[in-house]
């Protein structure tokens, strides 16, 4: 393969390579998406929320099916994902993690009985 250029998107918590994941590495590769959620653990994850996150990448990968892998594809769907997240949030299915390193609340401030 010629060398091949990396895209990539890169929201606060979402971020996409055309790329794979070699020893650790990203090398470049047109045909293929790596996804990295919550890169700063700004969230506390259990499976089956990830789960969720990553049958919304596959969706909206799969909606791309066919379009060019360009850069304005790769920041919707990075996008979209950012906004799943907060949907997410709001939902209570995600949560905060007060061990952050720095706890920005950037998606909005925790929903407790006393806020809804």
């Amino acid at each position: 393969m010629p060398d091949a250029t990396l895209l990539k998107s890169t929201t606060r918590h979402i971020r996409l390579f055309t790329a794979r994941v070699e020893n650790g590495d990203l090398v470049a590769d047109p045909g293929q998406l790596t996804l990295d959620v919550d890169p700063d653990n700004e969230f506390i994850w259990d499976q089956g929320t990830l789960e969720l996150v990553q049958r919304r990448f596959r969706e909206l990968v799969d909606a791309q099916a066919g379009a060019d892998l360009n850069d304005y594809n790769l920041r919707r769907i990075g996008s979209e994902l950012e906004g799943y997240l907060r949907e997410l949030l709001q939902a209570g299915t995600l949560r905060y993690n007060p061990d952050c390193r720095v706890l920005n609340y950037s998606m909005g401030l925790p929903r407790t009985p006393e806020n809804l």
